[in-house]
């Protein structure tokens, strides 16, 4: 008898090995893993603490700074896609996740850079005013991370691919 099933051969088609599919689940999802947990974890954290104080700023005071607080907002939306990307398994969430953290990446460095530059546009602070000095900096460090950790955990090509 032949143990090996066409469905499991296609599952493993482009792994290096089957026991990583099997630990992981489909698309052997290694980003969840590990220091990977930590990386969702506070990608979340941010995810709820930009929502709270985007929602706060635009419930209260949106005409002090509309385009700041809509940029808090939209800080918040890109920390809840990357959290829910990076722990997702297959190469489409991957691609997400990669999308999500170059936005972040482009978001901080734009803004940050436009609140030392032009403060006028931004009389209020954003996640991401100042390279997100109101947060540690970790909104600058956060997407190197996690540019980091997905280039270390992207998908195999299979050897054709390479």
């Amino acid at each position: 008898m032949n143990d090996q099933h066409p469905q499991s051969a296609d599952a493993t088609a482009g792994d290096h090995g089957s026991t990583n599919t099997a630990r992981a689940g489909a698309g052997g999802n290694t980003r969840n893993t590990g220091p990977g947990r930590l990386l969702i974890a506070v990608y979340a954290v941010f995810a709820i603490s930009a929502t709270a104080r985007a929602g706060y700023q635009i419930l209260t005071k949106f005409s002090d700074a509309p385009v700041a607080y809509l940029l808090s907002a939209f800080a918040a939306l890109v920390y809840a896609v990357a959290t829910v990307s990076l722990a997702k398994a297959g190469s489409t969430w991957f691609k997400v996740s990669v999308a999500a953290v170059l936005v972040e990446l482009v978001g901080v460095v734009v803004v940050g850079s436009l609140s030392i530059f032009d403060s006028v546009a931004f009389p209020h602070e954003t996640v991401w005013s100042l390279f997100g000095r109101g947060y540690g900096f970790i909104p600058l460090i956060l997407p190197v991370l996690g540019l980091v950790w997905l280039y270390r955990r992207r998908p195999s090509l299979g050897k054709a691919g390479r």
